[in-house]
């Protein structure tokens, strides 16, 4: 007679050595819905069996017997993902706001975010220092993953980048990320040249770096995508691809003969489905992913309905945080009628063409934006808004789920430990009370997270947040 196939996950753990009944983990979860984010499969009545901070295995619940836990928890009821990765982030406000942006680690962890993708600031020393200890364990806080600062031009208005204006300061400042071994690079469009960001793009490239990119309007997005850029940051910049206008009108900003308002205007009115799918069908092919950031476009371009000034979540941002986002607060309250018509057309429109990019085979990461500067664009709430907002503009729930999980993940070359839930894995994982592949908002239901190995209850996660509102209330003291 012929054995049944085991499991990949129990074939795995097997592999490691044998189960007996004696076998000693370090925590076992008991009777979970574990749900696979690369298929969409659920398998019930699963225990998940960890040690040294990492799943040794998945087995039927039945058998959980097998192992001696110094902790176990009832997940009976409960659906078992993995932990959650913002793959857009931001720390900065300046050094009189280190305090403040520490805190917001804690946020991340206590809804179910076990890495964060840092997009630069001005406080690249302190996040270097926030990677080391989150990683060692002596910091509570996601795993963070940092470009470090940003590479622009000279007089750039964004704090705390490297500025260049020739090859020979791109590479020096390509030698000095690669001396802080950052996780990948950022490139922005401010002051930088077309050509140096180019040529930023590609010798990253060579050397080996990802690459996460705002877009120069005189280049396309077909353009960027064809010199090896990993990553569009930001919906809008892909918009544009779907006009025969994008390389004209972006090419008349740079000459200053057009603002990007009335470009964006030209671009919507020449907007073709089918162009645009045949630039993001380019971008799948070449391993172009694009992080949509709805949650803080959306924030903004809405104010007029919603002014967020009366946000409960915020009593968990300090003050010198909350001062931060009044420039796009005060800029966005001289429109007038007709501009915030516009400024709601443009949300719209640009996140109208998600299903679009979901559907050429585009690699989407799930990001917020969130921290200083970017209004009401909450650490860690915000990635559940943006996980809602995916779905509105046309994800499935599986889909939203894979953009926080498994293609975070594989974007930053982690698969092999992070991403999904198997032996081998690293012990990251959120249990929620429902199903998310129902009804996305299940994510915000988090009844307890483990994170490298450790596990922390409903209880202890409102610990946290307790704390963080307390440091809070102290500062404004």
């Amino acid at each position: 007679m012929n054995k049944p196939l085991l499991t990949s996950a129990l074939a795995l753990a097997l592999a490691s050595g044998p189960l007996h009944a004696a076998e000693h983990v370090d925590l076992l979860v008991r009777d979970a819905t574990v749900i696979d984010v690369v298929d969409g499969k659920r398998h019930p009545h699963q225990a998940i069996a960890v040690r040294d901070a990492r799943i040794v295995a998945i087995v039927d619940d039945a058998r959980a017997k097998r192992f001696d836990a110094a902790q176990t928890v009832d997940a009976s009821g409960k659906f078992a993902i993995p932990g959650l990765w913002d793959m857009h982030v931001h720390f900065g406000g300046g050094d009189a706001l280190i305090e403040e942006n520490r805190n917001l680690l804690p946020l991340y962890v206590a809804h179910g975010i076990t890495s964060v993708r840092d997009c630069a600031g001005d406080l690249s020393p302190s996040v270097f220092e926030w990677r080391a200890a989150t990683a060692a364990g002596t910091l509570l806080g996601p795993r963070i993953f940092t470009s470090g600062p940003k590479i622009e031009g000279y007089k750039s208005i964004w704090p705390g980048d490297i500025e260049i204006g020739t090859v020979a300061e791109l590479n020096a400042a390509l030698d000095k990320l690669q001396g802080w071994n950052v996780d990948f690079v950022k490139i922005t469009d401010n002051t930088l040249s077309p050509e140096l960001f180019m040529a930023a793009v590609k010798e990253a490239g060579r050397r080996g770096l990802k690459t996460s990119a705002h877009v120069p309007y005189p280049i396309t997005i077909d353009e960027v995508s064809a010199a090896g850029l990993s990553s569009v940051e930001h919906i809008d910049y892909a918009f544009k691809a779907g006009s025969p206008k994008e390389k004209s009108l972006g090419e008349a900003i740079a000459r200053g003969e057009i603002n990007s308002r009335d470009a964006w205007t030209q671009w919507n009115a020449t907007f073709d489905p089918k162009l645009a799918t045949a630039t993001y069908k380019h971008m799948a092919q070449r391993g172009t992913a694009i992080t949509p950031t709805l949650n803080g476009s959306q924030a903004v371009a809405y104010l007029d309905q919603n002014d967020h000034r009366h946000d409960d979540y915020l009593k968990y941002i300090g003050p010198g945080l909350q001062a931060t986002y009044t420039w796009r607060v005060e800029r966005a309250a001289k429109d007038d009628t007709a501009a915030i018509a516009a400024r709601h057309l443009r949300f719209e429109r640009n996140a109208s063409v998600l299903p679009l990019l979901q559907a050429a085979g585009v690699t989407i990461l799930a990001g917020t934006d969130a921290g200083f500067l970017n209004s009401y664009n909450y650490p860690g709430i915000g990635l559940h808004d943006e996980l809602g907002l995916l779905v509105k503009y046309g994800l499935t729930p599986l889909q939203a789920l894979q953009a926080a999980t498994i293609n975070g993940a594989r974007f930053l070359g982690h698969a092999d430990r992070n991403g999904t839930l198997a032996a081998g894995k690293a012990a990251d994982l959120v249990l929620l009370d429902a199903d998310p592949l129902l009804d996305i908002a299940a994510t915000r239901r988090i009844d307890t997270v483990v994170m490298k190995g450790r596990a922390y209850d409903r209880g202890q996660l409102d610990a946290m947040l307790a704390d963080v509102e307390a440091r809070v209330a102290a500062e404004k003291k």
